[in-house]
């Protein structure tokens, strides 16, 4: 029985650092010692035991591993250290300035290059707009297609 108590230990330590993993911004360097001592457990098992066992501590990490990142992540997902703030126009968030709607169907001039963005006058208003890939020379007639986001996008007239 002592011959599996070290190796058992290690193997939790491993779990322990994993979850760790989840919750604790190191770069992979939690990661890279959770595999040391997944690697050192089996290592132990199939030196001192039997191949086996070895086996089976290996099958078990491959289950383990994977279930317990999961549940990690669960567990992340309801602790008070994540963002549970959901961001909404019901709540008065929006990533689209209303004023940009009036824009649609507008029809303008390039006061820049637009390659494929840069600057349009529409109705006196000098506003950055962007093509949809094509190359407009300035001073050139152009009309709004579309309005995505923060994005005027124009196309030649």
């Amino acid at each position: 029985m002592k011959l599996y108590f070290m190796p058992i230990v290690l193997q939790l330590a491993g779990l322990a650092v994993v979850i760790a993993e989840i919750f604790l911004p190191s770069g992979g360097l939690l990661a890279l010692i959770a595999f040391g001592l997944f690697g050192y457990s089996l290592f132990m098992v199939f030196h001192d035991i039997s191949a086996m066992a070895g086996t089976l501590f290996a099958l078990a990490d491959f289950f383990m591993v994977p279930v317990m990142v999961f549940f990690g992540l669960k567990i992340m997902a309801r602790s008070p250290i994540t963002l549970n703030e959901t961001l909404s126009r019901a709540k008065g968030v929006v990533s689209q300035s209303a004023e940009l709607e009036n824009f649609r169907d507008c029809e303008g001039k390039s006061i820049s290059v637009l390659r494929p963005g840069g600057m349009a006058m529409f109705n006196g208003k000098r506003v950055d707009v962007v093509s949809r890939g094509e190359y407009i020379e300035k001073d050139r007639d152009i009309v709004v297609i579309e309005v995505t986001g923060n994005q005027i996008i124009v196309r030649e007239k």
